[in-house]
Order: structure tokens, then sequence, then C-alpha cells
């Protein structure tokens, strides 16, 4: 999968056909003697803590972006917590009032950003 120059091509050929194997789950070209290796560290299935089975050269991506488990923060409060409680969190979270400075009223957490425009 390089460019090679035309004078060593059948050498280079020959070289690659005995000690290079490409990997029938990824297409990445493997020395044989470390196929097994290969297999065994990256494409072998691993249990995330959140019970999904995956290849374990993808689990890094998953726990950071699409485990439901990882942790997010809650946009009204910074509290940490699992990503699949966020939403209902933000919901209880985001219908908390507090006390405007300006104005005094108790206005929903939620519309703080946009309370200084109609404040007064």
């Amino acid at each position: 999968k390089k460019d090679i120059p035309v004078a060593n091509f059948i050498m280079h050929e020959i070289h690659c056909r005995r000690n290079i194997e490409v990997c029938c789950y990824c297409s990445e070209s493997v020395p044989k003697s470390e196929m097994k290796n290969h297999i065994e560290s990256e494409h072998v299935q691993v249990t995330c803590k959140c019970q999904v089975k995956i290849e374990k050269s993808l689990l890094k991506d998953h726990e950071v972006s699409a485990c439901p488990l990882r942790p997010a923060a809650c946009r009204y409060c910074d509290i940490q917590l699992a990503s699949n409680k966020l939403h209902d969190h933000e919901i209880y979270c985001g219908a908390r009032t507090e006390s405007c400075g300006g104005c005094g009223r108790n206005v929903m957490v939620k519309d703080l950003k946009e309370h200084p425009r109609v404040c007064g």
C-alpha cells in the first residue's frame, strides 16, 4: 500500500507475499509473525461497563462519545453524572427557581440567561 520504485517492485512483492498479511478485520498490513498478537490486542471483543460488547480498539472512543455511562456535566449546576441520567436531571434542575437581583422575581434556572432582556 505504498509507492515503491519500479526497479524494486518484484523483490518487494515477493517479500510482502512471504512476510505480510492483510488483517481480515481492519485491512491493515501486519507482519505474519505478529498477526495473532494484532488480532488479540486490537480485535478481541471486550465488555464495556455499560454491558455493550465492542472491539477492544474501539472501546476508548465508545467510552468517550457513545457510552450511556460516560460522565456528563449538567448545564445548570455543573454536577457530573452518567450521560443516560443527564436529560432527566436537567429537566428537574432547570425548573428550579432563583431570585433575580434586578427585579426580585423568581426565575427558573433554565430561563436565567434570557431573563436580563425582559428584566424590569
